[in-house]
């Protein structure tokens, strides 16, 4: 910041007003010194020394008109601290001469000042911590004007070292944690991309390289959107813009302007020519997130964009062509949709060319550890908070939670666990709204014990042929087994193939 204009002979009072000011504009002490020295360098001298009572010394950590050799570090004992503190007295101002403060405080001040001196002790915590000296003119008056807004600045400063020190000790644990889990950044990678994401990554890798239409199944929260992204990645598009429509958000109304733009005057309100979503994202990748919540009217115009590439702005009579990559997502059963006249069948199959379905957190419990760590360290910078990792309690009770919410949800434990711990840990039961170590019924611990005694696939295997018996083979539809697992049922059939699973054994007759 520049100087703050003002005359070089001024009353105390003024200079006071200034340095309150500065103070309040300054977190730092040097830029608070650079801003009262037009003003106070013709008028006084002045240090600020700062005690380090371990190592007994006073240090020069601010000065205007000083000699540079007379800026230094001092050996400072108690008894000589004792000394001044008898000095300043009970208003903890003095006011003297040279010869009076060398026989009671022997350089303290500067030897090449002359005329009237005086201190100033700032208090830090309500007591006198460190000194202010003031040389020439109403030095005594100077000093207890500037006492107060000095002390302001300098705890300013020691404030902006601490949280400056805070900083880079985030920092260090936070590459500490980036080292530990192997990763450069963290959004660099989707997490689960080796293990419960594992062939929902294939499926990316598989699709990426064609222009075909891509529909994304899953329940809320399973990070549909993060999919639709690494997909982009890794297409030919990639140097393209991504955009994201929530369709579920856009109004009725204003539906066909959104998506496809409109022109001047084609409705009240339309002050100008718009471009739409599909004009946007032209080059590059449109992502229709809840594409289930379009109505019919809407689906009738997106079913011509992704026949033909073309479509008309709202008002408009000349077609526009463009090169989108369209990639759809919802969490309805849109074939249910479909037989129920809410989604066009025709568009149901221009959209699900390449389905890929995404596994709800549950069945990706494996998965729990490494996004408990990315969202621990997303969290710890969005708060600025030291990272912290959860503890083996901490991934019990996540593991063991059945994540309605999925991804999105843990997500949002993981934060509120962060502000709860403030920055010492992460409070995860509390997040959850459970005790530590909940209590299990006899009953229910000795079932667990039976489950546990089994290999995991033996005992999905099991859990899944029940479901299917007892809907005869059928997977999909109300009576399916997919509703009855609370499922999507191409990730059944996924889960059916990899153990090995035939349905048709299950139908009767």
């Amino acid at each position: 910041m520049g100087a703050i204009e003002m005359p070089q002979i001024v009353s105390p009072d003024s200079l006071a007003a200034l340095a309150w000011r500065l103070a309040a504009l300054h977190p730092r002490l040097s830029e608070f010194i650079e801003g009262l020295r037009p003003s106070l360098g013709a008028y006084a001298q002045l240090v600020i020394r700062r005690l380090d009572d371990a190592a007994q010394t006073l240090e020069s950590v601010a000065d205007i008109g000083i000699p540079e050799r007379e800026n230094r570090r001092m050996v400072f004992s108690h008894e000589s601290w004792a000394t001044l503190l008898e000095l300043l007295g009970r208003d903890g101002i003095w006011a003297g001469g040279q010869a009076e403060l060398r026989s009671r405080c022997p350089g303290l001040a500067p030897t090449a000042w002359r005329g009237p001196l005086a201190l100033a002790g700032l208090r830090q915590g309500g007591q006198v911590a460190d000194v202010l000296l003031l040389a020439r003119r109403d030095a005594g008056a100077l000093a207890a004007a500037l006492r107060e807004p000095c002390a302001a600045a300098l705890a300013n400063e020691l404030r902006w070292r601490e949280l400056a020190s805070g900083r880079e000790a985030a920092e260090a644990e936070r590459q500490a944690l980036l080292l530990r889990l192997k990763r450069q950044d963290i959004s660099d990678s989707v997490v689960g991309a080796d293990t419960g994401l594992n062939e929902v990554m294939q499926a990316v890798e598989r699709v990426a390289r064609t222009d075909t239409p891509v529909l994304i199944l899953g329940e809320t929260g399973t990070g549909k959107e993060v999919v639709a992204r690494a997909l982009h990645v890794r297409s030919r598009r990639a140097a393209g813009p991504f955009l994201r429509v929530n369709c579920g958000a856009l109004p009725p109304e204003l539906i066909d302007s959104e998506l496809f733009g409109h022109e001047r005057g084609s409705f009240t309100g339309a002050v100008g020519t718009r471009r739409g979503w599909f004009e946007r994202a032209d080059g590059g990748t449109l992502f229709l997130d809840e594409v289930g919540e379009l109505p019919l009217a809407a689906q009738v115009r997106l079913l011509r964009v992704l026949q033909d590439g073309s479509f008309q702005r709202v008002g408009g009579e000349r077609s526009l062509t463009v090169d989108v990559r369209v990639v759809a997502a919802t969490n309805r059963d849109l074939l249910a949709s479909v037989a129920a006249g809410g989604f066009r069948e025709d568009l149901w199959f221009r959209l699900a060319v390449f389905p890929i379905p995404l596994p709800p957190l549950r069945e990706r419990v494996q998965d729990i550890p490494a996004l408990a760590a990315h969202f621990s360290l997303r969290a710890a910078e969005r708060l600025g908070l030291p990272p912290r990792m959860p503890d083996a309690v901490d991934f019990a009770l996540l593991e063991a939670y059945s994540w309605p919410g999925n991804v999105r949800e843990l997500a949002s434990v993981i934060e509120r666990a962060a502000i709860l711990g403030d920055g010492h840990r992460l409070e995860v039961a509390r997040s959850l709204g459970i005790s530590p170590f909940p209590a299990v019924p006899a009953a229910r611990r000795e079932a667990s014990a039976d489950a546990a005694s089994q290999p995991l696939d033996a005992a999905m295997r099991g859990h899944i042929e029940t479901a299917l018996a007892r809907c005869h083979g059928r997977i999909e539809g109300p009576f399916g087994a997919a509703r009855l697992l609370q499922m999507n049922p191409h990730t059944l059939r996924s889960r059916m193939r990899k153990l090995g699973i035939a349905w048709a054994r299950f139908r009767a007759g």
